[in-house]
């Protein structure tokens, strides 16, 4: 029939796969399947309407991976806090720890030599991480310098509620973030060199 659409259909290898590696869909027994102006070694599935169909067929499949893909969404980077500030809590209990066993060992050096070197090799061989494992550890050595540690750091705790000023505090933390902006912006400024000068003046 005149003007009609001519299909040709060679050989299908054994190894045949309906998707090439590259993502497109036709029959070719050349290594090398292209949509262009195909050559007379390769043999292919040649429609006018195939290029249309194949890209008509592709964006289904590329949405339908996209629908597949799981992702996680963090909502904050350092964590999740609608509810709580239970890690700040914690924090802030080992440090006044940690300040604790300072105040007392700086206690004891005036005071108790002896006592001083105990508790400092004690340190030494235990970190302050985590107050709650330091203090059990202690407690079994000696009960009296965890008991000293304790009220000592419930002492700090108590005088710096007093002179914590949160509108101060707030003030400090975005002065800091404005200056290290700031800091990072006078390094990404390319500044004209003399010469660049000169030659502005010469010209």
């Amino acid at each position: 029939m005149a003007g009609a659409q001519t299909m040709v259909i060679g050989h299908i290898p054994s190894g045949f796969s309906p998707r090439s590696s590259s993502g497109d869909l036709g029959l070719c027994s050349a290594p090398t399947c292209r949509r262009t102006a195909a050559s007379p070694s390769s043999v292919g599935l040649c429609s006018s309407f195939m290029g249309g169909w194949v890209d008509r067929w592709r964006p289904a499949v590329r949405s339908k991976k996209k629908r597949g893909r799981s992702r996680i969404i963090v909502d904050e980077i350092a964590g999740q806090y609608e509810e709580s500030f239970e890690d700040i809590h914690a924090h802030l209990i080992n440090f006044f720890t940690y300040k604790a066993v300072r105040t007392v060992l700086h206690q004891l050096y005036e005071m108790n030599p002896p006592k001083y070197i105990w508790f400092y090799n004690f340190v030494s061989n235990n970190q302050v991480k985590d107050g709650a494992r330091f203090l059990r550890s202690l407690g079994k050595e000696h009960q009296e310098l965890a008991e000293r540690v304790m009220v000592t750091r419930l002492h700090l705790y108590g005088k710096w509620i007093k002179k914590c000023d949160h509108a101060m505090m707030y003030q400090r933390i975005s002065d800091e973030n404005l200056k290290l902006m700031r800091e990072r912006l006078m390094e990404t400024v390319i500044w004209p060199s003399e010469d660049t000068n000169a030659e502005n003046l010469d010209s």
